[in-house]
């Protein structure tokens, strides 16, 4: 637990944006992991849980989107391009922006280190999938920020 709990909460909270929810995610994810101990090998662990904890993330999102207008959201993240308030609130406006399957292949890769064998592993997707959502993600991102001279 010592070893994957604060991977796996930064991971849960960039993804939710909901403190709370995160630390039930892990909390979750560790209990399932737990259950199932004598049938998982100890070199899957790491994985086994980001899959538990990415598969409640994707069901914490459909609960959130019956019922909420995706034009409404994607109209409210904006940023203006005078004011700079520092690079952190741009990008987590940016990964805002991104699809979840996005958001999260992106996270996994470039926050927490993980192969694209890995990710496809914990999102079920096949290395291409996983690098054609890594690829657009950043284009995405990319986009939002435009010229960088102009954020800094």
């Amino acid at each position: 637990m010592d070893e994957w709990s604060d991977a796996l909460y930064r991971f849960a909270l960039k993804s939710l944006k909901d403190m709370d929810q995160a630390q039930d995610i892990v909390q979750d994810s560790f209990e399932k992991l737990w259950k199932k101990h004598e049938q998982i090998d100890n070199t899957k662990v790491k994985s086994y849980l980001f899959t538990i904890a990415y598969h409640a993330m994707v069901d914490y999102w459909r609960k959130q989107k019956a019922g909420v207008d995706i034009e409404t959201v994607t109209n409210e993240v904006r940023y203006e391009q005078n004011y700079y308030s520092g690079l952190k609130p741009i990008l987590d406006k940016a990964l805002d922006r991104l699809s979840e399957i996005q958001r999260t292949v992106l996270l996994l890769r470039d926050y927490e280190g993980y192969s694209y064998e890995e990710i496809g592993e914990i999102c079920n997707l096949n290395d291409s999938q996983v690098k054609v959502y890594i690829f657009r993600a950043r284009l995405s991102v990319k986009n939002f920020i435009g010229n960088f001279n102009l954020v800094v």
